[in-house]
């Protein structure tokens, strides 16, 4: 990929001044459209070689552009905070919202290379990296993103030159670091590393663009060109830019599905009841304050049909836990600032350090449920929300996080009775309201996305736990047991282990008063 970038481009002054004025007020044109129109962000990722220019690029284009619309985006080393969050958390956070532009100095791509040539990860590892990346990538690029990669190309000969003329001049050579003339010595293994990533990265929604560095004045112009046109493009386009989907297509042909087969006639009675919610709160109160879980975090997400019991059980959760130790995220329509992001940033947002636990009450699953649904997304954006998830999970986990989730199910006629009292005791009304009883209207489109759901984000990492939720003295029961199971099963393998767990508790007790599991 590097061979176009190494015939000696060049652009002279005379030429340089000539294009620059023109190509500034159309910049600026194109900048404000993108931010008055509020259509979409753009991410412009500089990477390359020490020395091939990339602060000094990003500098003229802040002399080009408003700086006003335009956000410069620094990653070293990550800070003790990014370290006990997934390796993505910190990029996530730092997304420009549609109309603006950010300029990525350092980015996703830097750890996986030069923990390449540190030998820290293998060439296979460095490939699942990079699919990492590239499903990152499209799910930007299928939101409506701009991805813009540079990556600034000099010869071993070029870059040692360089380093030696910023060396020399007193105002750059401040720039210039025993350490840069320390990585010049590993030119040969960030060409591998970097040719190699570049390859399988060179995708069709965020391609490479290649930019020869040794000119100064034939680097800034091809790079201020190409965010140009790009930024022209998208907004000429009509629409975003969608992959095409297969259709969804479900047969129960027998009328059974994960719902249908759960027993929602469960009970516990009051005295085993208090005797069992004892037992749990405590042994999750250990679990949390015991010394392996300081290197972990706990994500539990909780959906459930409305009025299942959802902010009950989250209450009996959080009496087990230290309050300065647990954070409650109730989750409802996105808000104004939410909307110019993609649908998952608002979750990585909330992601809890380690030694702390998320409880979420209603979760990144609306976009295949209530999205779906009620149409507030197209039939692409749900589609390929199954697998965007999959991999927000899959991250967590590889990254510590102990991810459980409960879905709670009750029947169309506990519901109802629910929603009667609710509007009957007055410190209840606030949960009731017109939106509540439309969506009983919609209960088996809500029945199938479920289905749907459950079949397509169950995985042998997160998978989910079905709560027959009409007794709630059974459901608090059965979630915090199982919370406290999931837990205690993680906490004895490493962090990031990829070995299945089970949707049911391994070691359940059974509950002997009123029907229990056995009875199942």
């Amino acid at each position: 990929m590097f061979q176009s970038a190494e015939i000696g481009h060049q652009l002279t002054k005379a030429a340089y001044r000539a294009a620059m004025p023109t190509l500034r007020a159309e910049l600026l044109a194109a900048q404000v459209d993108l931010f008055e129109q509020h259509k979409t962000p753009v991410l412009v990722l500089i990477s390359g070689q020490d020395g091939a220019g990339k602060g000094e690029t990003i500098n003229v284009l802040y002399e080009w552009m408003d700086a006003r619309f335009l956000t410069t985006l620094a990653f070293s080393q990550p800070s003790d905070e990014e370290r006990e969050h997934p390796p993505m958390w910190r990029y996530w956070r730092s997304l420009p919202p549609k109309g603006r532009v950010g300029v990525f100095a350092g980015s996703w791509y830097s750890d996986p290379i030069r923990e390449r040539i540190e030998g820290a990860i293998s060439i296979k590892e460095l490939d699942a990296r990079a699919e990492q990346i590239n499903r990152f990538e499209e799910m930007l690029v299928d939101e409506g993103a701009l991805v813009l990669k540079f990556w600034f190309h000099l010869t071993k000969e070029g870059q040692k030159q360089r380093l030696k003329a910023l060396s020399a001049d007193p105002r750059t050579a401040w720039r210039v670091t025993q350490w840069n003339w320390d990585r010049l010595k590993t030119y040969d293994q960030l060409q591998d590393a970097a040719r190699h990533l570049l390859r399988i990265t060179n995708t069709a929604a965020a391609p490479w663009v290649v930019v020869e560095a040794a000119d100064d004045r034939y680097r800034c112009m091809t790079v201020g060109q190409v965010l140009l046109k790009a930024m022209q493009n998208k907004l000429a386009a009509k629409e975003i830019a969608r992959t095409p989907m297969a259709p969804m297509v479900r047969l129960d042909l027998d009328g059974r599905n994960v719902l249908s087969v759960l027993d929602l006639t469960l009970t516990l009675d009051d005295k085993p009841y208090k005797d069992e919610l004892a037992k749990w709160q405590g042994r999750l109160s250990e679990l949390v304050r015991d010394a392996r879980f300081k290197n972990r975090a706990l994500v539990c997400a909780f959906e459930g049909a409305d009025a299942a019991g959802k902010g009950g059980a989250i209450r009996r959760i959080a009496a087990a836990l230290d309050a300065r130790q647990y954070q409650v995220t109730p989750v409802a329509a996105p808000t104004d600032e939410e909307k110019a992001q993609p649908h998952l940033w608002r979750f990585w947002r909330n992601l809890p350090r380690h030694g702390h636990v998320a409880l979420f009450d209603r979760t990144w699953y609306g976009r295949v449920l209530v999205e779906r649904v009620e149409g507030f997304c197209t039939e692409a954006d749900w589609l390929r929300g199954y697998s965007e998830i999959n991999d927000f999970e899959h991250e967590l986990i590889e990254a510590g996080v102990i991810v459980v989730k409960f879905w709670l199910q009750i029947s169309q006629a506990e519901q109802l009775k629910r929603f009667t009292e609710r509007e009957q005791v007055e410190f209840k009304r606030f949960k009731i309201t017109q939106e509540d009883w439309r969506n009983r209207e919609k209960w088996h489109d809500y029945q199938q996305a479920i289905c749907d759901m459950v079949e397509r984000t169950s995985t042998g990492e997160a998978p989910w736990t079905l709560v027959e939720a009409n007794d709630k003295n059974y459901a608090r029961v059965k979630i915090l047991r199982t919370l406290c199971e999931r837990l205690e099963a993680a906490l004895q393998k490493p962090a990031g282990s990829n070995a299945p767990v089970s949707d049911k508790p391994t070691k359940a007790k059974k509950i002997k008063a009123g029907r229990s599991d056995s009875k199942k």
